[in-house]
């Protein structure tokens, strides 16, 4: 329910007879007034389109990084580097520390921004190793043996034919060679790390079942829309040739 607010009015006499109050009562609104301007931030002035264009630099740039899950930075920091920079001074961190720098920070933000997911996988499979037919590897992947076949293991540098389904931990689908009926020749060592260790533990004929871990998978990066950043990835992989024998 709302509540409802009323003003009494006081009689004009009343106020034309204190005159006193009526000038304390005008400098009270006039400060409230004077208050509420100085807590709005000022507006910025631009006179030139050097100055719209700098106003737009760092509004674009901060909006970006605020999309990727930063929310501050050391400003006076940032602005040194800006005019270290235009100003022709030497940076006072090399190049590869401050990609260093850049790059640590955003994997800190990123992780803290995907916590649940990274939480989520990490349960998943700690149940999972725990279920029968399940092998755990030394890097953490984890395979379950649905047919062996009896053909020749493929090594990291083979190319492979193989039929595949992939699914995130809730089940949803994101590719199927199945469903375009069209098996896909790859090279072993251009793939994710979880694919070019599973696939040397199958001989040809095989199918598995293959648990990996977001850092065997796409990381903290994802992949594209389907596979968002730190997912545990779930391949069925059937594989049908090695080096096209």
């Amino acid at each position: 329910m709302k509540k409802i607010i009323i003003t009494l009015m006081l009689p004009l006499c009343a106020v034309a007879g204190n005159a006193q109050t009526k000038a304390k009562t005008g400098t009270a609104k006039k400060t409230t007034a004077t208050s509420k301007t100085a807590a709005k931030p000022a507006a910025a002035v631009f006179k030139t389109t050097l100055d719209s264009a700098s106003y737009a630099f760092g509004n674009t740039m901060a909006s970006s990084m605020k999309n990727d899950g930063l929310n501050s930075l050391n400003y006076e920091l940032l602005i040194k580097g800006l005019k270290d920079a235009f100003g022709g001074a030497s940076p006072q961190i090399s190049p590869e520390k401050s990609q260093m720098a850049i790059s640590n920070l955003f994997k800190t933000v990123s992780r803290q921004k995907h916590a649940p997911a990274i939480a989520a996988g990490k349960t998943f499979l700690e149940n999972n190793k725990k279920k029968q037919g399940i092998q755990v590897t030394p890097s953490g992947l984890q395979y379950e043996v649905i047919n062996r076949g009896t053909g020749i293991r493929p090594k990291a540098t083979d190319t492979v034919l193989v039929n595949y389904k992939g699914t995130l931990t809730n089940g949803k689908q994101f590719d199927s060679s199945y469903d375009r009926n069209e098996p896909l020749s790859l090279p072993l060592n251009g793939v994710i790390a979880g694919w070019t260790e599973g696939l040397q533990l199958m001989q040809a004929g095989s199918k598995y079942r293959l648990f990996i871990p977001y850092e065997l998978g796409y990381g903290e990066r994802g992949a594209g829309a389907d596979i968002p950043p730190y997912s545990t990835l779930i391949f069925e992989i059937e594989l049908l040739k090695v080096n096209g024998k």
